[in-house]
């Protein structure tokens, strides 16, 4: 029986390049090579494709071959060049192992839609709104989700410093992780945290901060057909959770403990997964998604985002969530690329 051809795609050019090459080395790691055969894909920062032996940090210094994915629905494959001359690798489903922009803001999800490839993940729509935390808030409130208030600033726009109660958080309104966020304490600090946020977008969020406990829940599935993983709790020493920009985040976080299931009750809990349930179906989120949430002490859950191709390295929240509820990191791959092939 012939191995279903699976194209994993990791690296690109976002801030979280090298999250998604350690996330593409726990998928080598752990996907069931009797059943497929991967085609590994590294784009370099600058945008370069290249066919690969495996993805590891040094992957760019191997055996590598230029290699683009075609867009010709007849094709529905890969175009690689060898010895000058091209081969067509046919591709059975696309995994894009890419966090951030252009890996999970509907960028690569349009040309696997163009190439008649299916693919791991939420589709063009969906990954466009989750990835826009605005538009994200925007429509969340019009299915009657709480979010936290906030403010958008587009290009030099200069805000009021008196225009918030302040704490208030910074952040840029389409990046992934975070890269560019500042908690800001007062007024003084407002300036300095834009120009913070605006390395990474031109489009800027303001978002009231909110008081109550940081928890997460992993989703699976498609439509009506959920799996949901065990409900996290994060608790912070100090500053702000972000543990993908810290020296060793393989070795725990620096300023964060991540508690998995959550020092919660079951009844609470159980409100949790079911309003992740209901944040996901709202954004049209299929294959999976990490949705982000806070709990107050009046029991009211407020959203904080939804991340549509959340981290799996081996610290990673995601994996860790669906394995605490009895799903292992090569079932979690099978699962997700028969979803993939199920449309």
């Amino acid at each position: 029986m012939d191995r279903v051809k699976v194209a994993i795609l990791f690296g690109g050019c976002s801030e979280e390049h090298d999250v998604s090459v350690k996330s593409a080395s726990e998928i080598a790691a752990n996907i069931d090579n009797e059943k497929y055969e991967p085609l590994y894909i590294g784009i370099t920062k600058s945008g370069v494709w290249k066919m690969c032996e495996k993805p590891c940090a040094e992957w760019e210094n191997g055996i590598c071959y230029s290699a683009v994915l075609s867009p010709d629905k007849k094709m529905h494959g890969l175009l690689v060049i060898k010895n000058h001359e091209y081969e067509i690798h046919h591709v059975d489903v696309a995994f894009p192992v890419l966090h951030g922009k252009s890996g999970e803001d509907g960028s690569i999800q349009g040309l696997f839609e163009l190439s008649g490839i299916p693919f791991v993940g939420c589709d063009i729509q969906s990954s466009a709104i989750c990835m826009d935390k605005s538009l994200a808030y925007i429509i969340a409130k019009n299915a009657g989700i709480a979010t936290p208030e906030f403010w958008v600033i587009n290009k030099d726009d200069r805000p009021a410093t008196d225009a918030f109660a302040y704490p208030v958080f910074v952040k840029p309104a389409r990046s992934g992780s975070s890269y560019g966020v500042t908690k800001v304490n007062g007024a003084d600090e407002l300036d300095a945290a834009i120009e913070s946020a605006r390395q990474y977008d031109s489009k800027i969020l303001i978002e009231q901060a909110v008081l109550g406990c940081e928890v997460g829940c992993a989703v699976l599935g498609n439509s009506s057909e959920l799996i949901v993983g065990e409900v996290d709790q994060i608790r912070l020493r100090h500053g702000i959770f972000r543990i993908h920009q810290e020296a060793e985040p393989e070795k725990g976080s620096e300023n964060a403990v991540i508690t998995i299931p959550a020092d919660l009750s079951a009844e609470e809990r159980g409100r949790i997964r079911e309003m992740a349930k209901k944040i996901y179906k709202a954004f049209g989120c299929r294959g999976l998604s990490r949705v982000d949430m806070f709990l107050q002490d009046d029991g009211r859950i407020v959203l904080n985002e939804v991340n549509t191709l959340p981290g799996f390295t081996s610290y990673s929240r995601y994996p860790r969530m669906m394995a605490a509820a009895g799903m292992t990191l090569p079932e979690l791959i099978d699962r997700l690329i028969e979803l993939a092939l199920r449309g």
